[in-house]
């Protein structure tokens, strides 16, 4: 059984169908297949998921949970997604990349392998988030490509067909459906195989 650790905001919670259980304690409430962690664990039944989702957090606030949830766990790899919030928030690509650094650093440190996931569209972002989230998710994949770690476009997995900006199923235009959470999936899985074979090439 190999255990992965999918750390975020309400993307990784399964928000709005889902609340994860470090939201409602212990197992989380709701549609689990509003979650891409439950669609994970279909895909894999030698995999245990641990979502470690909280709605509405920035990167620092994932970042200040990090060793609790994800190190503490010790897990065969992690996926980590954040930043979106900070963006809605008004925060600057910078300060978001900071955080992300510091996580992958702790990660790395503590030799658990990163998928470094993009931030996903939202339907209601201004020209200038999106802007800023392309300047985060540029960042990702160069930072991913000069330091080892495995990158996600979990953006483009669950964008409209020919339109990126906007998610391809949305019951509140700002987080997927639950169809939208297994898209999510399919294109995380891979990257958590990758991510496992870099550490056991063996599997």
């Amino acid at each position: 059984m190999r255990t992965i650790v999918a750390i975020g905001d309400s993307t990784t919670a399964g928000t709005p169908g889902f609340a994860s259980p470090l939201e409602a304690p212990p197992d989380g409430a709701g549609d689990v297949e509003s979650q891409y962690a439950y669609w994970l664990m279909q895909i894999h039944a030698d995999w245990r998921v641990l979502n470690r989702g909280v709605n509405g957090e920035r990167s620092d606030q994932i970042r200040a949970r990090f060793t609790r949830d994800v190190l503490d766990a010790t897990p065969d790899a992690v996926v980590i997604l954040a930043g979106v919030n900070d963006i809605y928030q008004g925060r600057a690509a910078a300060s978001v990349e900071r955080e992300l650094a510091a996580m992958y650093a702790a990660a790395a440190g503590a030799h658990v392998p990163v998928v470094a996931a993009t931030i996903l569209p939202f339907d209601t972002a201004t020209p200038e988030q999106n802007t800023q989230m392309y300047a985060v998710n540029a960042w990702i994949v160069t930072h991913a490509a000069s330091h080892g770690l495995v990158c996600c476009d979990t953006r483009a997995g669950v964008a409209a067909p020919g339109t990126a900006d906007r998610l391809v199923s949305s019951p509140d235009h700002l987080h997927p459906s639950p169809d939208g959470y297994r898209l999510m999936a399919l294109v995380i899985e891979p990257a958590v195989k990758r991510a496992l074979e870099k550490a056991h090439p063996l599997l």
